[in-house]
């Protein structure tokens, strides 16, 4: 385990699946293995939430890939400028690590990204409905996190954003249904007008 918390190997850095095999057979226990991270704090020193406390340690309500797929309603306010452009995790803490230098590049097809989801524009994101945002993650794990925790996130990036032009996309969604989806629009619509004031 590397001090981001996550499983590390020296072979594959970071980066790959687990599989689990279920049997009866009785096999020999692997020796322990022991800490590889030496002094590095790479992954600790880029977290933009700060989530973690000390190594080995990780405090997941400050952890960005938690609150965009897993945690339901609005994300504290404090948190949601540090969420920059990041609507669906985050794993800067991976891409850091110095051991990823021996990891391979899945040869598996259907782990690449899909063209039409190649930094989509957020304007487009901000408005799907649930329909359309299950057609278009159909066969995508971004399909778990639901539409309204899907749009909230992007409503944050939005607000993170800067660009005065989307500040009507995220108006249209004020009156949102989802609490969370209304209360993440008027955040944005709140933190660009904020911005354009400083211009």
């Amino acid at each position: 385990q590397g001090k981001h918390t996550n499983l590390l190997s020296r072979d594959l850095g970071n980066w790959f699946f687990l599989g689990a095999i279920f049997t009866t057979a009785d096999l020999a226990a692997d020796q322990a293995e022991v800490d590889h991270c030496g002094t590095c704090r790479r992954c600790l020193d880029i977290c933009p939430t700060d989530a973690f406390p000390a190594p080995f340690q990780l405090d997941a309500r400050r952890c960005i890939s938690y609150l965009t797929i897993e945690h339901a309603g609005p994300v504290d306010e404090e948190l949601r400028p540090k969420l920059g452009n990041r609507i669906y995790g985050c794993d800067d803490c991976l891409a850091v690590c110095p051991w990823n230098k021996f990891a391979e590049t899945a040869r598996d097809a259907r782990y690449a990204a899909k063209d039409d989801l190649d930094a989509p524009p957020l304007a487009e994101l901000a408005r799907l409905d649930d329909k359309a945002f299950r057609q278009k993650f159909a066969g995508s794990p971004i399909k778990r996190s639901g539409r309204n925790r899907f749009v909230r996130n992007v409503l944050y990036a939005i607000g993170n954003s800067g660009d005065q032009a989307l500040k009507s996309t995220a108006a249209e969604l004020i009156e949102d249904p989802d609490t969370a989806v209304a209360d993440a629009a008027r955040w944005a619509v709140m933190r660009l007008s904020a911005a354009s004031d400083q211009d």
